[in-house]
């Protein structure tokens, strides 16, 4: 249903335009358009999720009214929704080809277009139209919105951010969020190139447009690194903790090196301290393993099974299981089949073939895609794939 109404956006714009005419020709000009009732019977398919009898609907009203713009701007949006994006252009292409067209009409003609090129990845098109319309002032919010997301997907950081910045001018204000991310990447790069004191300036600029922007502060914490200021970039990682602790895990390697090099608090009790304040399987890990250098297997393991009587957390199991030792196996089994059989309950049994639902019970039609016939049993996963089967857990460096 979501899709469905991003389908009827272009119809109740170009409606919304038509009814805010004031003057009794542009009414006249209006009424035997939108009040076609193949129009509503079309609109009445898309509400019914049946978007080939819409297009059939706007097809043949398409040929016997070649001056309704709304129903060419819909049914190029239907086309382009449905991955049949050359038919889209040319349906849009007409349109903006012709003399006849108001300003209005023509800016949700070109804005259409524009979106038709980005989804075939003609970027360079795409942005010539969204720029067209920026100095024709029509459609100058959802232009400049279009031009952010080719900015993004083409990683030009810095003219995504003039963008960001005319948007911000309009009043959006979350696109400051965007902005802070876009200086990161800024940053980043000056990062990699040497240039620390540039990526520094742009992590300033980041934190200027989102003051809580965790990611600025992270990589103002491996400069500090870099730089051997170990307490300083403590200070900084405890501030990310308190502003958002579920972003411990990203930082816990140089968490724990800069409390080794650079604070005054024993690290052992740091890690039980945030431990008890928000338990993760990685901050579980880490304490484990200090645990164990501290006071042994048995130590160590006592701390394990006491998480894991709480949380069925894989990562704490695999450590339990590896430092149990000769002790009580019975125990092992235990705790192992608790954990195994609570997760085992949460998992999805079933999986549409289609669309990728997945479901505890089997569905004779998806209840997502509506297909027929398609769910079907899960079937186990090659233990080689499974990440956690690894003896220990590696941190995630992928890019951002």
């Amino acid at each position: 249903m979501t899709e469905l109404l991003f389908l009827l956006l272009p119809i109740a714009a170009a409606s919304g335009w038509f009814a805010a005419r004031r003057s009794e020709r542009a009414k006249v000009a209006a009424a035997p358009q939108i009040g076609h009732p193949s129009f509503f019977r079309g609109l009445n398919y898309l509400l019914d999720e049946q978007p080939d009898k819409a297009i059939d609907v706007f097809v043949k009203l398409a040929e016997v009214d070649q001056e309704t713009v709304e129903v060419h701007l819909a049914l190029g949006s239907l086309f382009r929704r449905r991955g049949e994006v050359d038919r889209a252009i040319r349906i849009h292409q007409n349109l903006v080809a012709r003399d006849n067209l108001e300003p209005e009409q023509r800016g949700f003609a070109l804005y259409e277009l524009g979106q038709d090129y980005m989804r075939a990845g003609l970027f360079d098109r795409a942005e010539r139209l969204f720029g067209e319309l920026l100095e024709l002032g029509l459609q100058r919010r959802r232009a400049l919105e279009a031009l952010a997301e080719i900015y993004q997907q083409e990683r030009e950081w810095v003219r995504g951010l003039e963008v960001a910045e005319q948007l911000e001018a309009l009043g959006v204000e979350s696109v400051r969020t965007a902005m802070a991310h876009y200086r990161c990447e800024l940053a980043e790069q000056a990062f990699e190139a040497g240039e620390i004191e540039r990526a520094e300036a742009h992590l300033e600029a980041a934190r200027s447009s989102d003051r809580r922007c965790v990611r600025a502060s992270m990589l103002q914490g491996e400069i500090l690194m870099r730089r051997g200021d170990y307490a300083r970039a403590l200070v900084l990682y405890r501030g990310i903790v308190r502003q958002d602790p579920s972003f411990m895990p990203e930082i816990l390697p140089q968490f724990v090196t800069s409390l080794e090099r650079g604070g005054q608090t024993d690290l052992r009790a740091e890690l039980e301290s945030l431990y008890l304040g928000r338990p993760n399987p990685m901050l579980l890990v880490a304490l484990a393993e200090r645990v164990r250098e501290q006071q042994g297997d048995e130590a160590a393991v006592e701390l394990l099974r006491t998480h894991l009587t709480q949380y069925a957390d894989l990562a704490g199991l695999v450590r339990f299981l590896e430092w149990q030792g000769d002790q009580d196996a019975a125990d092992a089994i235990d705790v192992t089949l608790v954990i195994v059989r609570h997760l085992a309950a949460r998992l999805p049994a079933y999986q549409c073939q289609n669309c990728g639902f997945t479901a505890r019970h089997i569905h004779w039609q998806c209840p997502s895609c509506k297909r027929w016939d398609t769910v079907r049993l899960l079937q186990p996963e090659p233990l080689g794939t499974a990440a956690w089967c690894a003896p220990a857990v590696a941190a995630d460096k992928s890019p951002a």
